[in-house]
């Protein structure tokens, strides 16, 4: 086939899979798997060779990241349901005095946003920030916005959350070199994320009667919020109790069966969370310092492989925060196996990604597509950027649009020879623009604005306009390190 019919059948494609998420509501693994045959067909692969392209590609992709998410998913839910979430954010609050509560509780979205999805943080921190803003008499967009940017931050840009994963899989970056360069690029954006919002919320922003009602009590009206956040705190109202925010039902009824047991300690909570972040850092950096074959260099490359190191910290979590704490056998592995359900559909989207990616590189297409940007004059790191914010923007998953970003940039990626740092960067890069743009098509946007109590338009000139900065910061951020690494 042509360059320009090949051309023609990626941009049909493309625009295929946006019309069957969008406009009928496909669930994207099935719009991923559907787009890919009929790619494949048409563009001249061999009926018979059909199952062994997609499947290449579905192995390929799910043999490196399934298990990488499927760990640390468990990871984070131990975490969840023994409390120790909440008793880090807890401690940082009181650590960080009650003026910098909106700086601790994003803190605590960066550190517990590592292990835990955005989703479940949200529900976690949430109650949180409810009961700061009553006990303080404060708007809660000042508590809620700072800390639910951090935790969006580390979904998009760090492992081991899905479209991170996926992208290093597919360009063949390293784990270990992702996170030595996102680790202190999302602490820096989850700080200028609690300054901006800082400024964003100076101006208070009407609530929800009901979520108001909830948070405030029955009797406080949106004339106290904008008094409380002017300053005025002499005006007076009763406060109901607080309200409880309900994840999903599996998890709570799983949380109400588990004994009753002290709180975790915060250094242990700290230390299970990052001890596989250093595993796979030391495991990436010191081994190419020592002699090949040395017992000391073999130990490090097992131990810092992501998928042993998360399995170390998984069997830790669930003895030292489940077993020792008085949780039989059985529940330890109830815990550990009700993170799979939530995961299991990512993992799917991400394997069908794969596939789609499989299925341009062995057509040609990767190639014609390839040649295309590179005649565009623009550096394959503004590429990356551009593509997933682009495709962020117009189907709203974080995952789908990495997943997507990466398929059509790796037979560019493998021409460039790229070194190790410079692949860890473009996924960063990438992963910038799976920040931006959270607006009405993003689960996310939805979670934050209605228990916020926000209006759609008060969500996008919050949450939407904070999210974005952060992603053309982080963008930029690997766009002035390209040079140095």
């Amino acid at each position: 086939m042509t360059p320009f019919l090949l051309m023609t059948i990626a941009v049909a494609g493309i625009v295929a899979l946006l019309v069957l998420v969008l406009k009928f509501k496909f669930q994207p693994f099935v719009a991923l798997m559907l787009v890919s045959i009929v790619v494949a067909l048409v563009a001249g692969v061999k009926p018979s060779a059909l199952v062994s392209t997609i499947e290449g590609g579905m192995g390929k992709t799910l043999g490196h990241i399934a298990i990488i998410i499927a760990l640390g998913a468990m990871i984070g839910r131990v975490i969840e349901l023994s409390g120790g979430a909440e008793v880090l954010a807890q401690t940082l609050i009181r650590r960080f005095g009650g003026r910098r509560t909106p700086l601790a509780l994003a803190v605590a979205g960066f550190i517990v946003g590592i292990p835990v999805f955005f989703e479940v943080g949200v529900i976690i921190f949430m109650p949180l920030a409810y009961g700061v803003a009553r006990a303080t008499r404060k708007p809660l967009l000042i508590f809620a916005l700072p800390m639910c940017a951090a935790l969006l931050s580390v979904h998009a840009f760090l492992p081991p959350h899905p479209g991170a994963v996926a992208a290093a899989s597919q360009l063949g970056a390293d784990l270990g070199r992702v996170l030595m360069f996102g680790l202190p690029m999302v602490a820096v954006l989850c700080l200028i994320g609690y300054a901006v919002a800082g400024r964003i919320t100076r101006r208070t922003y009407p609530m929800a009667d009901d979520v108001r009602a909830e948070v405030y009590g029955p009797n406080v009206s949106n004339a106290d919020l904008v008094a409380w956040g002017n300053g005025d705190y002499a005006h007076t109202a009763s406060h109901a109790a607080p309200g409880t925010l309900v994840a999903e039902e599996s998890a709570t009824t799983l949380a109400a069966k588990l004994p009753p047991a002290p709180a975790p300690g915060f250094g242990l909570i700290v230390a299970l969370i990052l001890l596989p972040i250093v595993l796979i850092l030391v495991g990436t950096l010191v081994p190419p310092l020592l002699p090949a074959g040395s017992l000391l260099r073999d130990t490090l490359l097992v131990l810092g492989a992501p998928l042993v190191a998360l399995l170390l910290d998984t069997l830790l979590c669930a003895w030292l925060l489940g077993s020792r704490r008085g949780w039989s056998r059985a529940q330890v592995s109830d815990v550990i196996g009700s993170a799979l359900p939530g995961v299991a559909m990512v993992i799917l989207i991400a394997g069908a990604g794969g596939v789609f990616g499989n299925v341009l590189v062995n057509t040609g297409i990767g190639a014609v597509v390839s040649n295309a940007l590179r005649t565009t004059g623009l550096p394959i790191l503004a590429l990356g950027f551009l593509l997933s914010v682009l495709l962020r923007a117009v189907q709203g998953s974080t995952t789908v649009a990495l997943v997507t970003t990466a398929s059509i940039l790796t037979p560019m990626v493998a021409e460039f020879h790229l070194s190790p740092n410079h692949l860890a960067l473009l996924c960063l890069a990438m992963g910038g623009g799976g920040l931006a743009m959270s607006h009405v098509n993003d689960a996310g946007f939805w979670i934050f604005t209605k228990l916020a109590g926000l209006s759609v338009g008060d969500g996008l000139r919050t949450w939407t306009f904070l999210v974005t900065l952060l992603g053309v910061l982080g963008f930029l951020m690997t766009l002035a390190l390209w040079p140095f690494v």
